[in-house]
């Protein structure tokens, strides 16, 4: 860490005077709180930062007498002022919001005559790391241990603690399928499509991938085969965000990619559900019918009122994410020589999450690594080679959600693939099964680890297995996870 990349900042016309300088004394807080971390108290780097940290509390105060800083939900206030922060300092901002939650740090009251020594003490007691049950009153009883009375902490109320991130992230989730549902209601009724709400949910994905893509992978498990097309696009979205960014899209890109995806079946809003839903194989008739739905979502997302906040992205991935990488497939283009990027991240998404998801009319549902195997199969004819890959690499030999019998008679459910390349067929599992048959909710294990004794794997793969086969409904050990 270099704190002179985090210096803070020295002008702002859009910020009044005390706020400007309470976010200074955070990132000069931040930096100290950092140095900690590595070095003693006698650290020449740590002196130096100290220094600096008295010296913006000095001129804190002299604009402000009374000096609080308070965590309300996802934002710092200093005083009764929300803070602000910019997007060179928001990663700052973002850190100590979460080590202070975890703390449980609700406020944090600094008197105006508190003396250098006193204020580094404060900060070294906060910045431990904790990992007992009672963060909080470990800090305020070590702050009156060592005489630190100017400097006061306050617990967050419990009204302001916020869910966990998986509770969080299930809740995006099913919020994304009720918003695709209105979505195809006002629709129907032909009233204005939500696109800033839509705009929102991507983005929130798109920051619930970063702090735990595992999970969120895990979540498209969930099939509800009543709502299929729904869940469906949902999934493809998800899927399609995780792979756009291991491809290096930018975080706007991104948004728009996970946007098309989340209506790349919006024509089938046009499709009759006996249709949709035949459990027999189509007739010519019903087959066409069926293939139209690429040329109505299209159709669709140009008739949208608020139409220039679409990505042409979204129309383009509509029409063709049933076209093959050697062009074949439909709607059939007599001009067409190439498909869009979208086009053929959507298409690889697409066709996972299809063939893994048990439909009426298809007898053989695909495990998720059966299904990673087939398309590899079709690399370079149906789906792109260099995209495949990727999304190859990203799910893993054995994918999040898969069922893996292990030498011990266990079941595991992977919950985390290892992306080391000696490592990959050894995710982390969690034990569902034990080695008697009964269902259990069992710890989490790395399938690397190594028994000291022995020096061999304590646990190693037989085989994946399919959970029907065994009566286990994956999906729920996800959702627990939320509750």
């Amino acid at each position: 860490m270099n704190p002179e990349t985090l210096r803070p900042e020295i002008h702002s016309a859009d910020r009044s005077q005390p706020q400007r300088l309470a976010i200074n004394f955070l990132v000069r807080f931040y930096i100290v709180f950092k140095i900690l971390r590595l070095y003693a108290e006698n650290n020449e780097l740590l002196q130096e930062q100290s220094d600096l940290l008295y010296q913006n509390l000095q001129e804190l105060k002299e604009s402000s007498p009374e000096i609080n800083f308070r965590i309300k939900k996802e934002s710092i206030f200093f005083n009764q002022s929300r803070l602000k922060f910019s997007i060179a300092n928001y990663p700052v901002f973002k850190f100590l919001l979460e080590e202070f939650r975890k703390r449980e740090i609700g406020l944090l009251t600094i008197e105006p005559d508190v003396s250098r020594e006193e204020l580094l003490q404060a900060v070294n007691v906060i910045c431990q790391k904790r990992t007992t049950a009672t963060p909080f009153e470990e800090i305020a009883r070590e702050l009156a241990e060592q005489g630190v009375e100017k400097i006061r902490v306050e617990k967050l109320e419990a009204s302001e603690k916020l869910p966990s991130p998986e509770k969080s992230a299930a809740r995006l989730f099913f919020l994304s399928i009720l918003h695709l549902r209105e979505v195809s209601e006002r629709n129907k009724e032909n009233q204005p499509i939500r696109l800033n709400t839509t705009r929102r949910l991507i983005q929130s994905i798109f920051n619930h991938l970063v702090d735990n893509e595992s999970f969120l992978l895990g979540l498209t498990t969930i099939k509800n085969y009543d709502e299929y097309t729904l869940n469906h696009s949902v999934n493809v979205s998800l899927l399609a965000v995780a792979l756009g960014r291991r491809l290096g899209l930018s975080r706007a890109e991104l948004v728009d990619l996970g946007l098309a995806a989340f209506f790349h079946d919006l024509g089938k809003i046009e499709t009759p559900l006996e249709i949709l839903n035949k459990p027999g194989q189509l007739t010519e008739e019903e087959r066409k019918i069926m293939e139209l739905h690429p040329h109505q979502g299209a159709e669709l997302l140009v008739q949208v009122r608020d139409f220039r906040r679409l990505p042409v992205s979204a129309i383009q991935v509509a029409m063709e994410h049933h076209i093959k990488e050697d062009l074949s497939g439909y709607p059939r283009f007599r001009m067409k020589n190439d498909l869009n990027l979208y086009s053929r991240i959507v298409k690889i998404c697409d066709f996972f999450d299809a063939i893994t998801t048990k439909r009426v009319y298809r007898k053989k549902t695909f495990t998720r690594a059966e299904a990673l195997s087939l398309m590899l199969e079709n690399i370079g004819t149906e789906f792109n080679p260099v995209i495949l890959k990727a999304f190859v690499q990203m799910m893993g030999i054995f994918p999040v959600g898969s069922l893996l019998l292990l030498n011990t008679g266990e079941i595991g459910l992977v919950v985390e693939t290892n992306q080391e390349t000696k490592h990959l067929m050894r995710p982390k599992v969690k034990i569902i099964v034990d080695s008697q048959g009964q269902k259990v909710d069992g710890e989490v294990v790395d399938l690397t680890e190594i028994d000291p004794q022995t020096g061999k794997y304590r646990r190693s793969i037989v085989k994946e297995i399919n959970p029907e086969d065994y009566g286990l409904e994956v999906p729920e050990y996800f959702l627990a996870r939320a509750v």
